[in-house]
């Protein structure tokens, strides 16, 4: 069974690893780094856990939502085949390419599917990704043996139960040319190792590594599922993912709100600011109390367009940020950027709380375009040449 208990669930207690790479002008690079520079921090794993997440991996389907499937037998594939009929077209089907490796035992069925949504089955009220999502929510929760641990568009998660850097292997993430590639190594803290509980957590675009451990759990999930989303993955880090998208996607939020609500300041921090901020994070902290992920944590966002880091406020996990030419850095360890990159020519260590944002150059030309098309459009309307 995917959510069977095929290995030990002692608590152990240890730090994952988590390294992200991107280079802002969007050229392209394999994942073949990532597996050198996860593996050197080796000793924050246990083998119970490690994955990636590649993003510009299929610019020939780059306008199709990318399914990647774990199967446990070919009755579940049936099944879950005849749902994604119903709902999409079809536009490509075929077993994830993968080989051997000494390291990884016991793969379930992994299968892609690349997928067009019937325009006559998307409600006009909630659009194509909301959509997306309950298809995602609705394999996940309730067809058995079936598990959707990918589902963005021109991007792929590949993770499962090994080292990290022997999951890459298995999964030929080496062959994968990418702009960002994000890379974890697991400890669990909590819960067993098991394929769909390793890391990258995914859902549309969005895909989140983490390290530390998310004791508000419970809350998030209670909050997260009045959205619609169900948490069925056995782990902390399954809300990040949902909470992510919620607060950006579905709300609006800016990356520095997002930041708010999961690393919230505390009220006293609060009550010293000066309007019109004191009334911002009050109004976050007021509605979305529920979000704030308590405990520790450093994470990795990525995104089609941006990489994220974030730390808890107080940095009870590491984070180190890095730059070379065009390419960004996210790591726990600065030692992993240098091994792979002997032009490395400035690292430093984010403030617990406030994000470290990568972007690419084109899409932050064009938002800065836009902003100065609609300041002078304002000008203009109150009489300012």
């Amino acid at each position: 069974m995917l959510r069977g208990v095929r290995f030990p669930d002692d608590k152990d207690f240890s730090g994952c690893s988590i390294f992200g790479m991107m280079n802002v002008k969007g050229d392209i690079f394999t994942g073949e780094p990532l597996i050198r520079a996860i593996a050197n921090m080796k000793e924050r794993s246990n083998g119970l856990g490690g994955g990636f997440a590649g993003y510009g991996i299929y610019p020939d389907m780059a306008d199709l939502f990318c399914f990647h499937m774990m199967y446990d037998d070919d009755g579940a594939r049936q099944q879950v085949e005849e749902y994604l009929a119903s709902n999409f077209s079809v536009e490509g089907a075929e077993i994830i390419p993968t080989r051997p490796c000494e390291g990884v035992a016991d793969p379930p069925l992994l299968w892609r599917y690349f997928l067009d949504p019937r325009p006559g089955l998307v409600p006009e009220e909630s659009g194509v990704d909301d959509f997306v999502v309950r298809v995602v929510m609705h394999i996940n929760a309730s067809m058995d043996g079936a598990f959707v641990f990918s589902s963005g568009k021109n991007m792929g998660v590949f993770k499962g139960v090994g080292y990290p850097e022997d999951i890459g292997t298995f999964f030929q993430v080496d062959e994968y040319p990418g702009y960002i590639w994000v890379a974890h190594g697991r400890f669990p803290t909590n819960t067993q190792g098991w394929w769909g509980g390793a890391h990258p957590f995914n859902i549309l675009d969005w895909s989140v590594v983490h390290n530390g451990e998310i004791s508000s759990y419970g809350i998030n999930r209670r909050y997260l599922e009045m959205y619609g989303y169900n948490c069925t993955l056995q782990t902390d880090t399954e809300v990040l993912a949902y909470a992510v998208d919620l607060l950006i996607r579905r709300h609006g939020l800016s990356i520095e709100e997002m930041s708010l609500v999961l690393a919230a300041p505390l009220w006293t921090d609060i009550e010293r600011e000066k309007p019109p901020r004191r009334e911002l994070l009050t109004a976050l902290r007021q509605t979305y109390g529920s979000l704030l992920m308590n405990g520790p944590f450093s994470i990795i966002v990525a995104n089609l367009n941006q990489m994220i880091g974030l730390t808890d406020r107080i940095r009870l996990r590491p984070l180190v940020a890095g730059e070379s030419g065009p390419i960004r850095y996210i790591s726990s360890e600065e030692a992993p950027m240098h091994l792979i990159d002997d032009g490395v020519t400035k690292t430093w260590i984010p403030r617990g709380g406030e994000p470290i944002v990568a972007e690419l150059e084109t899409r932050a030309k064009g938002k800065a375009a836009a902003g100065v098309k609609a300041a002078k459009t304002c000008m203009e309307e109150v009489g300012i040449s």
